[in-house]
């Protein structure tokens, strides 16, 4: 009797489970994308849309009316990436270590009241930081005055040194629960045994975390600095909500995201541009790809092989 040669069963299924959410990722991000990067090769005049080419990059990077506000942009949005990466993501690590504490009590309460600002509106945290902060209405000075530091006082938000630090700051504030919850999540996610060969070698306290587990999160910590670049080359709302849309004072807070929409939507006596905004946006696609491509081909794979 001759054996007939085994056929692979079709699983359709999946394509049908997948089809679905396909279809809508294709609506909302793939499409989107796609017609963003079309509009940037256009230009319109008198109402006629016609072929540029790369001529909306030009204008963007070598025109001095354009490339001043784009340079100001990108220069704030790094400063502004930056200070989560030197401020955010070292306290969400050791908010982690400590909560993770098996001694430690009330840890759970403590996660949540961390955790709670981030599910919070970026409306609602950049009018609350705003009444706090303000010289007029807020509490600070009034709360600096108590302890005896009110010389330390300032309108930081309404000065151009100042500003973007103090609202990266409140971001971090806002944001600092998701490292702190990702790195908590690796931390547990510790096998026992390896702490236990730790101990029997003398390595406890501090030790114990610099030299065993700090090694082990690595691939954690990268993964949350690639999403604090992406985030935050993302950002809009925050600025948006309490400085405006012209990133006041004097565009000393302006961010790609706030210089995208006053381009593409225009404000005030700007008129709005689509096409010179989708040039914006596909500049924003690029800085965020090759940070992303960075981080894959480079930074993960030696993370990879420092863990292994």
């Amino acid at each position: 009797m001759q054996n007939t040669p085994y056929k692979p069963r079709r699983r359709w299924h999946i394509a049908v489970f997948l089809a679905p959410a396909v279809l809508v990722y294709t609506a909302i991000m793939i499409f989107p994308l796609f017609n963003t990067l079309r509009l940037a090769l256009y230009s319109e005049s008198d109402q006629i849309r016609q072929f540029v080419g790369l001529a909306n990059f030009e204008t963007l990077f070598g025109n001095p009316n354009w490339s001043e506000q784009f340079w100001n942009a990108l220069g704030n949005n790094f400063w502004f990436f930056f200070v989560h990466m030197l401020v955010q993501n070292p306290i969400g690590v050791a908010l982690a270590a400590i909560l993770s504490h098996p001694r430690l009590r009330f840890a759970a309460l403590y996660r949540t009241a961390i955790f709670v600002p981030t599910i919070l509106s970026f409306v609602i945290v950049g009018f609350a930081w705003k009444l706090i902060l303000s010289p007029i209405w807020g509490i600070t000075p009034d709360l600096l005055d108590a302890i005896g530091l009110k010389w330390l006082f300032a309108p930081w938000l309404g000065k151009e040194d100042y500003a973007l630090t103090t609202l990266a700051l409140i971001s971090v504030w806002q944001f600092v629960g998701i490292p702190m919850m990702l790195i908590y999540a690796a931390l547990l996610s510790i096998p026992e045994e390896v702490i236990e060969a730790g101990e029997v070698d003398g390595i406890t306290g501090m030790s114990a975390f610099w030299k065993i587990k700090l090694p082990l999160i690595l691939p954690s910590i990268g993964i949350i600095s690639i999403l604090t670049f992406v985030g935050n080359f993302n950002a809009f709302d925050l600025i948006y909500t309490t400085q405006g849309a012209l990133a006041g004072p004097d565009f000393s807070t302006d961010i790609l995201g706030t210089f995208m929409y006053r381009t593409f939507f225009g404000f005030q006596l700007q008129l709005g541009d689509p096409h010179m905004g989708s040039a914006i946006a596909t500049a924003m696609f690029g800085i965020i790809l090759i940070g992303v491509c960075i981080y894959l081909f480079g930074i993960q794979t030696r993370l990879r092989r420092y863990q292994f």
